[in-house]
């Protein structure tokens, strides 16, 4: 058993990396088209194009990983069955648990490393890479500077020159922008632009400078000079790396969301404990509806008892309705925290509930490549990712649904983010037991599928 467990293994190994690859790279180009264009015009150095890429690389590889399984999986058991090794196998007296037992220890495997990679190592990818995206952002153009065009980039200037010779700049004009109390333009036969750390320093030579008072435009002036030296303040030139502590729940260890849903249950502790006392205030007992509507009932329902009791003056009675009317604004305000509170918690709880759900899948991506490989005796890599691709997609877009419903509350994060694994977990349960029968599900649709596939095909004699 050892060595059908070493080999089922080695099936499994060389094309779980090989369709790994391929995946990883058709996700990272698509993302690099899109993002190409944060580049362009930045001078930034290469080192940091490829931090920002490989930052970006998390995602992507914790996304590639599950539908890698399942394209392993179909190419794996769809060879072995086409080469009739299932046949063999089970003509030795193995059971297809048996066969299948491996696989499902190559899924788990793969879905511990992916636990930890989600729960530790993704976060604080995702954390700096979009740090590294804001920094970029910010980041004003390089100082390309094209004889004939203006530049705008510098602040409070723009600047054309005529011609450039290495570092020396020709027939240099730079005008003021914006609407001061004074119009500044000026012209040098030659320049020459240089950086510092927080700063342009530019050097004029042989020109002049012309201010015009736009308050009073009679008054001119104007100033020749030999060497003239502009400093421009410009702090967002340079690609300048933020630290901050403030992470959004994609960027959070596992750790990290239980300290923050901690820090939020403490919280609404200390809110439920004014409404307790904001309920004594006004004379009733320390309670704590469980939302404002029946906090309404009960203020409303004492408001009217203490109206009705004689025994009360009537400035006593308007006295106690305006408390009344304080404890139910300040009610409506703590019930709102209340439900902001509850769904940031409640955001948290699905972020680490999904931490969990995608590498578990890929022990049922296992089950389930295993049992459809098996099925359509078809190993080739082409109708492995076909069918990998239609699964993953159906997965995917019930795992979204389920997280955009626990988000909103409507279902609990447990039910929003577990459901998919369930279903998916119900249909390869289903494939299994068929499988282990020799029998096809839903053996029309086969079929049908296996007859397509077969029409594809080009013919030996063509």
């Amino acid at each position: 058993m050892r060595l059908l467990t070493r080999y089922i293994l080695k099936q499994l190994l060389m094309p779980f990396m090989f369709s790994l690859l391929i995946i990883i790279f058709v996700l990272f180009t698509q993302f690099l088209l899109r993002a190409i264009d944060r580049f362009i015009g930045k001078g930034l150095d290469i080192g940091t194009i490829f931090e920002y890429l490989f930052l970006n690389l998390g995602w992507i590889a914790a996304l590639s990983v599950p539908m890698a399984v399942l394209v392993a999986a179909l190419m794996s058991f769809g060879q072995f069955s086409e080469d009739n090794e299932i046949t063999a196998m089970r003509a030795s007296g193995i059971s297809f648990n048996t066969i299948l037992r491996p696989a499902i220890l190559f899924g788990m495997a793969i879905s511990a490393v992916l636990i930890l990679f989600n729960s530790f190592i993704m976060p604080e990818m995702n954390f700096k890479a979009r740090m590294l995206s804001g920094d970029i952002y910010r980041k004003r153009p390089d100082l390309n500077i094209e004889p004939g065009y203006f530049m705008d980039d510098l602040p409070s200037y723009s600047m054309i020159i005529r011609d450039k010779e290495g570092d020396t700049l020709k027939d240099v004009r730079i005008f003021s922008k914006g609407s001061g109390q004074t119009q500044t333009s000026i012209h040098s036969k030659t320049g020459e632009l240089s950086t510092i750390d927080d700063a342009i320093v530019l050097d004029m030579f042989d020109g002049e400078i012309h201010e015009l008072d736009t308050r009073d435009f009679g008054n001119y002036r104007r100033i020749e000079f030999d060497k003239h030296k502009i400093t421009i303040a410009a702090d967002d030139l340079f690609l300048n790396r933020r630290d901050t502590t403030s992470r959004s729940d994609r960027e959070m260890t596992v750790p990290m969301i239980f300290n923050k849903r901690e820090n939020i249950s403490n919280r609404i502790s200390i809110v439920n404990s004014r409404i307790g006392r904001a309920f004594t205030r006004t004379g009733l007992d320390s309670i704590v509806p469980a939302t404002f509507d029946e906090s309404q009932v009960f203020l409303s329902d004492y408001k009217k008892a203490y109206s009705a009791d004689s025994s009360f003056t009537a400035d006593e009675k308007y006295k106690k309705e305006k408390d009344i009317n304080i404890t139910e604004r300040q009610l409506r305000n703590e019930y709102n925290l209340l439900r902001s509170y509850a769904k940031s918690s409640n955001k948290y709880e699905v972020e680490l509930h999904k931490k969990f759900s995608l590498p578990v899948a890929c022990i049922l991506f296992v089950m389930t490549g295993a049992s459809l490989g098996v099925l359509f005796r078809k190993g080739g890599f082409t109708i492995a990712v076909g069918l990998s691709f239609g699964f993953f997609l159906i997965y995917y877009i019930m795992m979204i649904g389920g997280e955009d419903l626990a988000d909103r509350n409507i279902v609990s994060p447990v039910v929003g983010v577990w459901s998919p694994n369930v279903i998916l977990l119900i249909i390869s349960m289903y494939l299994i037991l068929y499988t282990i029968r020799e029998q096809a599900p839903l053996r029309s649709g086969f079929n049908f599928i296996k007859k397509l596939l077969k029409s594809g095909r080009p013919k030996n004699n063509e």
